[in-house]
């Protein structure tokens, strides 16, 4: 090949170079998506858990929500009043003072407390029990079935079946959601960090059927009720409910309860 063959050559490269070059500077240019900086700011202050506690698809979702005021600043469950602070600063706005909730089992029937119905040998996943005869092994209708399907989505290992029913640790958990969602038996729910007293139980069968299913059921007989000089507890459906605004701690519904439903 002669040396004007070879220039022609390295010319009509390098032409083709410079022209795909500014091709794509110019795409750039006009394709370009305008980044929101308060947008990047909170996502970079979010814990990066992309749980969806929050409600929203991942901590970019949530962060896009915040930017454009279609959510609270101290939205982030996991990040808790911590990162709403920091979000809220990055907005311009004062963060509202939040009170910790941590997921909360309704249930101590566990296998020395309560009676089974028969033996179940089968797929151990919570949300298959409810093909089985009465939803599962134990006579408690409402009772932890205790095959942790709640263990297994929990993003923060904050939640362990031991001796047969599920059981919360409330340093570890922050209030995703995760294990409300995918209880069958819709026994979890998020209660005050604080808390001073819980009826642990679900069970809404009257109290002759509850006893004979487990030791330690709520049998709605409103001893509790009579007793608290806060007037913060009522039964409902044979069940007692504690009104955890009104609850001053004092204890006396959990000395008064016959059968230690409340902890």
């Amino acid at each position: 090949m002669n040396v004007t063959g070879i220039l022609a050559a390295t010319l009509l490269v390098g032409g083709i170079g410079l022209f795909v070059g500014l091709f794509l500077g110019i795409a750039a240019i006009k394709f370009k998506v305008k980044v929101d900086e308060k947008e990047e700011a909170v996502l970079a202050a979010l814990p990066g858990n992309n749980c969806g506690g929050c409600g929203f698809p991942g901590c970019s979702g949530l962060a896009t929500a915040i930017a454009k005021g279609e959510a609270a600043v101290n939205a982030c469950p996991v990040g808790g009043e911590p990162v709403g602070k920091v979000i809220a600063e990055i907005m311009g706005v004062e963060a509202e003072e939040t009170e910790r909730k941590v997921a909360f089992v309704h249930c101590q029937g566990d296998c020395d407390k309560t009676t089974l119905d028969y033996e179940y040998t089968g797929i151990e996943d919570c949300r298959m029990l409810s093909f089985v005869p009465n939803g599962g092994a134990k006579s408690c209708n409402y009772g932890c079935l205790g095959y942790g399907s709640c263990v297994k989505v929990c993003p923060f290992d904050a939640i362990h079946v031991e001796n047969g029913v599920a059981v919360v640790d409330k340093e570890k958990c922050k209030a995703c959601g995760k294990c409300i969602e995918v209880c069958p038996k819709n026994l979890i729910s998020l209660e005050p960090y604080e808390a001073k007293h819980i009826v642990a139980c679900s069970s809404k069968d009257k109290g002759p059927v509850t006893m004979k299913a487990c030791t330690v059921g709520c049998i709605g007989c409103g001893i509790c009720v009579k007793n608290c000089p806060a007037e913060a507890i009522k039964v409902e459906n044979f069940h007692a409910v504690i009104d955890q605004e009104k609850c001053t701690g004092c204890g006396t519904c959990k000395e008064k309860c016959p059968k230690k439903a409340i902890i």
